[in-house]
């Protein structure tokens, strides 16, 4: 199994970030895809996945970060997407639930990396929360000239992720769906995803699964919870979880064209 998003460069893994990696791989984690948020979180991404094996990154601006995008941040994604280690061009995308940049920005900033993604024919990593209509407008243009893309942490309705599925999206799911409050709908929706556009996720140190029996005593989540996340898919869509961390392992492969 590959977790496929994971803030390695969090302040809250600043004090055990060893540990948290060699954790995750005694748990059975076979791969950890780093993600980058903005410049500087990108450029820690790419260094800690050089650090650690079988570790790659993504660069990219959040859209909460999107204000800070001027013409020289393309040119420092495009540096970062030259290395090895960096994978996929994001987080990218659309967040109209807390505006923290405006949504002009972050539609400025959006495009430009789905631009640079299919100049350099590299997969996005994609953000989109109370913005669907908005995210595929965008979107929708690019779609031929990138050779894949995620939606990673979806939370969305059915018809949403429909949407998605309809226009050759991957689905990364997360925690969330464990969540009795607010993940019963995804829970639901989980068996509409083909085999082969789902992928699993942590987005740790966020979305610490709340069913996992024991609890941690910590309230922050590890990718070592990763495994916890695909018995739980692998249950609700009526599969094998060996089963389907192949075929999730197989989807990482093809996607990001990385070998683990």
């Amino acid at each position: 199994m590959f977790d496929i998003g994971l803030n390695l460069t969090s302040s809250q893994f600043a004090k055990d970030r060893d540990d948290v990696v060699a954790r995750a791989f005694a748990a059975g984690v076979k791969g950890m895809l780093l993600t980058g948020t903005n410049l500087h979180e990108s450029e820690q991404a790419r260094q800690l996945a050089q650090r650690y094996d079988r570790c790659w990154s993504t660069a990219g601006v959040h859209p909460h970060d999107s204000s800070q995008w001027t013409s020289e941040s393309a040119e420092i994604i495009h540096r970062l997407a030259k290395t090895s280690e960096v994978v996929a061009i994001g987080e990218c995308g659309l967040d109209f639930n807390r505006n923290f940049s405006t949504p002009a920005e972050q539609e400025n900033a959006f495009t430009a990396q789905l631009a640079l993604a299919a100049e350099l024919e590299m997969p996005v990593f994609m953000h989109c929360r109370d913005a669907h209509e908005r995210f595929l407008a965008l979107l929708d243009p690019w779609l031929d000239k990138l050779p894949g893309a995620v939606l990673h942490c979806f939370t969305g309705t059915r018809q949403e992720a429909l949407d998605c599925l309809d226009r050759g999206l991957y689905l990364g799911i997360t925690g969330w769906v464990c969540d009795e409050r607010r993940g019963l709908t995804l829970r639901e929706l989980l068996p509409a995803i083909p085999a082969d556009r789902l992928l699993l996720e942590t987005d740790a140190p966020y979305l610490l699964p709340r069913d996992m029996k024991p609890k941690p005593a910590s309230r922050r989540n590890e990718p070592a919870c990763l495994g916890h996340i695909l018995t739980s898919v692998a249950q609700w869509r009526g599969e094998d979880p060996h089963g389907l961390s192949a075929l999730t392992d197989d989807n990482v492969r093809r996607l990001f064209g990385i070998d683990f």
